[in-house]
């Protein structure tokens, strides 16, 4: 089967600087699906491409985009943006997410969606959850390794010498670049606890969601997926023994893997099931 063609678009993230995507899947009347990244991440990493490649053969419109503080400049590969991405907080993602939703339902991306879904992995899960409980726009959710909470990502403890300095330091993995991180996400999460309190939005969500999570992730723990699960009894729970966070993938993609391949299944299913009437 053809590759699906793909278009790009430029918006105005939430910091004032670009919020760059792409579109996959031809036009005219179909669902689409916002794909949301986790931190660290950006819309071409690893797996994104293939879901979206995936949905769009499955007859939705799958839509992908980089966090604008996702540090990831106009190559979308590199971390050359890194004061974007020390800047970014989670209601500035949440931001993002809208206006993307926003071009998306106002037909700005090239598509008119007759329903929409959306996709998040890990830290993106999470801004998806919360997204999702608030916009009666959003008709199916499935997250992938979503945190069940915000602000996992440092130790109680770093706090004070954070404040002190003003920053600290993340190390990308992958790259072994070094990225800062300042404290306006911290401020953001003091100031907006009850908004972004994502075990209360879980509760609160009222379309069809599917949570996925590897039983061996070593990132977020499976039992934030219980979680979310417990918090909504409407949920369906896809527990997927012996893999990840990432489900058996790396960056650059070099070949998918038996758990990828049946969350993929699980998620498209999901989708169809809820979307395509």
């Amino acid at each position: 089967m053809a590759t699906p063609i793909r278009t790009t678009f430029q918006l105005t993230g939430a910091d004032g600087g670009p919020l760059r995507g792409d579109v996959r899947g031809a036009g005219g009347k179909r669902p689409g699906v916002v794909i949301c990244h986790g931190f660290k991440g950006f819309k071409d990493w690893g797996y994104f491409p293939v879901i979206a490649d995936r949905l769009a053969r499955a007859g939705c419109s799958a839509v992908s985009f980089s966090f604008s503080g996702s540090g990831v400049g106009e190559d979308g590969e590199r971390f050359n943006e890194p004061d974007r991405f020390g800047h970014s907080t989670y209601s500035g993602q949440l931001a993002d997410l809208s206006i993307v939703l926003d071009a998306l339902c106002s037909g700005a991306l090239g598509v008119q969606p007759s329903a929409v879904g959306l996709l998040g992995h890990s830290m993106g899960g999470g801004i998806a959850v919360l997204q999702s409980a608030r916009d009666t726009r959003v008709q199916a959710l499935v997250t992938w390794a979503a945190t069940a909470r915000l602000g996992r990502l440092w130790r109680l403890d770093q706090i004070p010498e954070w404040r002190r300095t003003g920053r600290i330091d993340i190390v990308n993995q992958r790259t072994r670049e070094i990225l800062p991180l300042y404290t306006d996400v911290l401020d953001d999460l003091e100031i907006h606890r009850g908004v972004l309190d994502v075990g209360r939005a879980a509760a609160g969500i009222r379309v069809p969601w599917l949570i996925a999570h590897g039983a061996a992730d070593e990132s977020v723990p499976p039992e934030d997926a219980r979680t979310l699960h417990g918090a909504n009894a409407a949920s369906e729970l896809l527990l997927l023994e012996g893999t990840g966070h990432t489900f058996g993938i790396q960056h650059p993609w070099n070949g998918s893997s038996p758990a990828f391949d049946r969350l993929s299944e699980a998620s498209i299913a999901w989708f169809a099931r809820h979307l395509l009437r």
